[in-house]
């Protein structure tokens, strides 16, 4: 396993390179739809995730893989780039209803196939892929495995690489803590409130959020969520924001805008992240379980509505010694979405 060769394939990804997934006995030659170029030729074959198979009606074909499993396409005629975005980007269909006729082709490679779409999402990219030929593939193409994938994905490489105080509007006498990894590029920050002492922490997962912590978006409840815990923690005896460079649930910031155009189309905040082809939650906790554990904090009070959140962190070795809960009021913007945070993920709001 090598975290390396990910960390290659992702760069590659977002310059719209080809990439070669290797599994035991099978191979993938793929080109990223988003930021590549089309292949010449006739009948394209193209890899788009179950979701958005099931969007185009090509989930129920008896040639599609398992309901979960990414999904081959063939694509007949000459296939552009427009034309293949339109495909693999349902925020797109209102403009692009006509793109078929589809049929889905037995699943070449299903473990590589798995891997690619994780690799699409670490990459923040739409997951969707040309299918290559031998004389499409760049020779230089990097090659990886699914267990690069993971080695990349694994949190146990993460270490603080960097710490200062930081006087905040909500605490004088608080430090920032900056995380790295060799291979995940991802800077993930703890932000110590008060001083630490043998008491147990009020701590806080907070996932990345530009739209709402920087601009104030009345379409989430981020921005007030970050400074509530912040004045808690300044309240308690001490805490630590855990700020988790996971923008919209772990799928990206462009993708999160993605989703947002299919909510102003009528979709809630679930099925709009599983239209685009990813989970309802992609976020990794273990990130801040070894956060904590670099920290030296073992025993928590966690800030969370999200009971998820806490059974994850419990899992990871992590022992919640009290749940708190953080009520933010609701706005006329975003109070379908707390309805649907309530109702379709468990939140206790």
């Amino acid at each position: 396993m090598n975290a390396r060769a990910a960390a290659r394939a992702l760069d590659a990804l977002a310059r719209g390179w080809d990439i070669i997934v290797e599994a035991p006995s099978e191979r993938l030659l793929l080109r990223p739809i988003e930021t590549g170029s089309a292949p010449q030729g006739e009948s394209q074959r193209l890899l788009i995730s179950a979701a958005r198979a099931i969007t185009l009606k090509l989930a129920n074909q008896k040639e599609a893989a398992r309901p979960d499993a990414p999904v081959c396409i063939a694509v007949p005629g000459t296939l552009d780039a427009a034309r293949a975005i339109a495909i693999a980007d349902p925020s797109l269909d209102l403009a692009w209803p006509m793109k078929g006729p589809f049929a889905a082709l037995p699943l070449p490679a299903p473990e590589a196939a798995e891997a690619a779409m994780q690799l699409a999402r670490l990459a923040g990219l739409l997951p969707a892929y040309y299918l290559l030929s031998d004389a499409d593939i760049d020779a230089d193409a990097p090659r990886i495995t699914p267990g690069d994938v993971a080695a990349y994905a694994d949190p146990s490489a993460l270490r603080i690489a960097a710490r200062a105080r930081l006087p905040v509007s909500a605490s004088e006498s608080a430090e920032i803590v900056a995380f790295r990894s060799d291979a995940d590029f991802h800077e993930h920050v703890a932000l110590i409130v008060g001083t630490p002492d043998a008491s147990i922490p009020v701590v806080r997962l907070h996932s990345e959020c530009l739209t709402g912590d920087v601009f104030g978006s009345l379409k989430c409840d981020c921005g007030p969520q970050l400074h509530g815990a912040l004045h808690a923690m300044a309240h308690a005896q001490w805490g630590i924001l855990l700020y988790l460079r996971q923008e919209g649930r772990g799928i990206g910031l462009i993708n999160k805008l993605r989703a947002y155009q299919l909510q102003d189309q009528g979709h809630d905040t679930v099925d709009a992240n599983n239209r685009l082809g990813f989970p309802t939650d992609a976020r990794d906790f273990a990130v801040a379980a070894q956060m904590l554990k670099a920290l030296h904090v073992s025993s928590i009070r966690l800030m969370t509505n999200n009971p998820e959140k806490q059974a994850v962190l419990a899992s990871l070795g992590v022992e919640i010694a009290e749940r708190l809960p953080l009520q933010i009021e609701a706005n006329p913007h975003n109070a379908r979405y707390l309805v649907t945070k309530r109702d379709r993920t468990g939140h206790q709001l």
